[in-house]
């Protein structure tokens, strides 16, 4: 519990509108799309850097926990409350500062909808690339806490890739402006680097300078189907091998496949194994003859059916389904774990083989689906939590997905993170040595261990 005195403290701060201590309105912000539930002790909602300063300072005198939440939509309990404690919601924080075409950089608050600067952006004639599915609600702080990749990372990279600079504060309350905004800078330690992707646990980031690109000229949308996955997957380098790289380039198995029939209102083969949605952008007349050799690889490479969207409607109807399968696969199962591991692309057709014999041993449907252009699979057990046996089973089947992929010399994670829910399983992919530095490098930026305690160390 918080001292009522601290209550008062901070309400004085923020003004009473700003905080909520009343338990009926809490749950809101004590979960989070892992759908694991924690509750906080009050949720206070600051509007600029003075404010989290002077709540953090507050909070580590008074060694109260401090969780930096977004909109909620982490997939790995980053921003759950484990410990109770204040939850710091950036919703006010909203505002995109500057979009300087000169320069090609913006400069956003961390409450920022991603799919809102995106647009701002693009009515400029420029472009923000990183492209989480859940861009409609997720923030950009939350995306530059969890290094947010998505669907264009193939050809553009991930949310690191476009972070020039920060404003955060500290847990001790100092303010600090991290970074350049500039296409270069190499003076110091790349504190922004080290930040980004921290999930919260090192500062609270108020302010975040991206870099911009042109807008592509144009865009083409493809969709193919194949028997099987080694099929879709070898398709995959073939593509690359032609010295084309997608700006998106989507998996799905069969599984998946199945779960979004109804929204695909496409000719789909009955023996479909897998699915390819691929999207290439850039020069009109260079895009026609992309199209045209992807075709032809997919072709040669052993597809069922292929198809090329021939206006914007049909390439949305395309990426909505693809949109969906995470929540069409509740059709399986009322319950998931979901795991977003990466391997090399070569390694991908093994991974999905293992994830079927697994499914077979253990009576559970496991459906992958992802970002085949960098090898990053969304592993998708489905269970009935209430069923022992099953949820048993899933636990087996997450260590030895986590093995597998470590065998194939992957990572446990390309974008979701660690939170809680990979915590147990990190040092299978980084060192004790590795672990112990990082502990060290969390206590120079938080003596007090106040800001988002519990996550990320088991």
């Amino acid at each position: 519990m918080i001292d009522p005195h601290l209550l008062t403290r901070l309400s004085e701060m923020v003004g009473k509108a700003h905080l909520i201590t009343d338990a009926s309105c809490l749950s809101e912000y004590g979960t989070d799309a892992t759908r694991l539930s924690f509750m906080p002790d009050a949720v206070v909602f600051p509007r600029d850097s003075h404010e989290v300063s002077q709540i953090l300072s507050l909070a580590t005198r008074h060694q109260v926990p401090v969780i930096p939440r977004g909109a909620g939509s982490g997939m790995s309990g980053g921003a759950l409350p484990v410990q109770g404690g204040l939850v710091m919601a950036m919703n006010r924080l909203d505002q995109i500062l500057a979009i300087d075409p000169d320069n090609l950089i913006a400069r956003v608050e961390p409450g920022v909808i991603t799919a809102r600067l995106q647009q701002a952006v693009e009515g400029l004639g420029l472009f923000y690339p990183p492209d989480p599915a859940s861009l409609n609600i997720s923030t950009i702080g939350g995306n530059v806490a969890e290094c947010a990749g998505g669907l264009r990372a193939v050809k553009y990279g991930v949310t690191r890739d476009y972070v020039l600079g920060l404003k955060v504060v500290l847990p001790t309350g100092e303010i600090l402006d991290t970074g350049v905004q500039t296409m270069k800078g190499v003076a110091g330690y790349d504190l922004t680097r080290l930040i980004i992707g921290s999930e919260g646990t090192l500062a609270v980031i108020t302010a975040v300078t991206l870099r911009l690109i042109p807008k592509p000229e144009a865009k083409a949308t493809m969709i193919a189907f194949f028997p099987q996955v080694s099929a879709a997957v070898q398709t995959v380098s073939d593509i690359v091998r032609n010295r084309i790289i997608p700006t998106i380039l989507e998996f799905m198995d069969r599984l998946s496949i199945n779960c979004v029939r109804e929204e695909l209102e496409l000719p789909i083969p009955t023996d479909a194994g897998a699915m390819l949605l691929i999207e290439v952008d850039g020069d009109e007349a260079l895009l026609r003859r992309q199209a045209e050799t992807i075709k032809a690889v997919c072709l040669q490479g052993g597809a069922l059916h292929f198809e090329a969207a021939a206006n914007e409607e049909e390439a949305e109807q395309l990426w909505e389904a693809r949109r969906n399968v995470s929540p069409s696969l509740f059709k399986l199962n009322p319950h998931k774990i979901n795991e977003d591991v990466v391997v090399p692309r070569s390694r991908m057709a093994a991974l999905v083989s293992f994830l079927e014999q697994m499914a077979q041993e253990y009576h559970l449907p496991i459906a992958s689906f992802g970002h085949a252009g960098d090898g990053n699979i969304h592993v998708n057990i489905m269970l009935d939590k209430e069923d022992p046996e099953q949820l048993d089973h899933a636990r087996i089947a997450v260590h030895r997905l986590f093995q597998k992929v470590i065998e194939f010399h992957g990572t446990l994670t390309g974008e979701h993170g660690i939170g809680i829910t990979k915590a147990p399983y990190l040092e299978m992919e980084i060192p004790r040595p590795g672990l112990d530095l990082m502990v060290r490098i969390k206590k120079a930026f938080d003596p007090e261990g106040i800001l988002n305690p519990g996550k990320i160390f088991s």
